[in-house]
């Protein structure tokens, strides 16, 4: 496989700063030659530019930084759509889970009928109107379904990027009170850590797969790394105890790689201010290699 590295160091959608040092971290966990070593091609077109907070008004405090993450997810969709286009799968590296917006909507671009695979400690479906910080990269899904503000929802011209039909949330374990009344209202499929540990991960992630991936949809995979527990991922913005394992996080992505459906793939939310001899870096790499074909034996 031909893989195309987007570096997005977008550190504007989250209150907590320290993920803008992500893409590189993961680069130096050995990205690269580690996809190298499994036989595909890469070609990493480093970062793209993205704004400091410090440069910036924050503006709308139900929408921080909204102009600035409209501009930068643009700009990568733009580049997810280009690297599809030239036959490359593309890797995108966050930064926040604003990037989700770009990289999702670059992917609608070429695919029609994309599923998603949110992987996640929180659903990111907040809107405007139920959000309780105003942190756009706890919106990003309910954009990319068609619901919040019009300045996200219709980034790239149109709207909706997916059918809600075909999104599946998993690991979730941190929901807000509007946001679990909009999940509950549009049926989006959710499977909590609850979930996980009554089914198991590969009962959950049969059926995920099974939804996304329906009349074989191409599928998006979006892995924050706070899905995992943070004894696992120390290194991210928004911990919350409780969540995947070691061997819960590599087997979902073990499954995924079988399906051959995964078109395109975000990692996000990497702080590595937060984490421990780059610990969650290394971590997103070994993921990423599950995810693109990397077996036990």
């Amino acid at each position: 496989m031909r893989i195309r590295i987007i570096g997005a160091p977008i550190d504007l959608g989250a209150d907590r700063r320290g993920v803008d040092i992500g893409p590189n971290a993961i680069r130096y966990a050995g990205l690269s030659e580690q996809l190298q070593h499994l036989g595909h091609t890469v070609h990493d077109i480093g970062n793209l530019p993205i704004p400091s907070p410090r440069s910036q008004p924050v503006g709308d405090l139900r929408l921080k930084y909204l102009e600035p993450i409209v501009e930068v997810t643009e700009a990568l969709a733009n580049q997810v759509t280009t690297a599809l286009q030239e036959s490359e799968f593309p890797l995108i590296l966050g930064g926040d889970h604003s990037v989700a917006l770009g990289s999702v909507a670059g992917v609608a671009k070429v695919y029609k009928n994309i599923g998603v695979l949110w992987i996640d400690a929180h659903a990111d479906f907040n809107t405007p109107e139920t959000t309780p910080s105003g942190n756009i990269h706890g919106m990003i899904l309910s954009a990319l379904a068609g619901l919040g503000d019009k300045r996200l929802t219709e980034i790239g011209g149109w709207t909706p990027k997916i059918n809600m039909e075909y999104i599946v949330i998993i690991g979730v374990r941190d929901l807000d009170p509007g946001e679990q009344d909009l999940l509950r209202k549009h049926h989006i499929h959710v499977f909590t850590m609850s979930d996980i540990d009554q089914q198991g991960i590969a009962s959950i992630m049969q059926q995920a797969i099974a939804i996304a991936g329906h009349n074989g949809n191409p599928i998006h995979v979006s892995l924050d790394m706070d899905a995992l527990d943070p004894h696992e991922a120390p290194g991210v913005g928004t911990p919350v105890r409780g969540g995947l394992s070691y061997r819960e996080a590599h087997f979902a992505m073990e499954l995924v790689a079988r399906t051959e459906q995964m078109v395109s793939m975000d990692v996000v939310e990497v702080n590595s201010i937060l984490d421990r001899e780059n610990a969650t870096a290394q971590l997103a790499v070994e993921l990423t290699l599950s995810a693109l074909g990397k077996k036990i034996l």
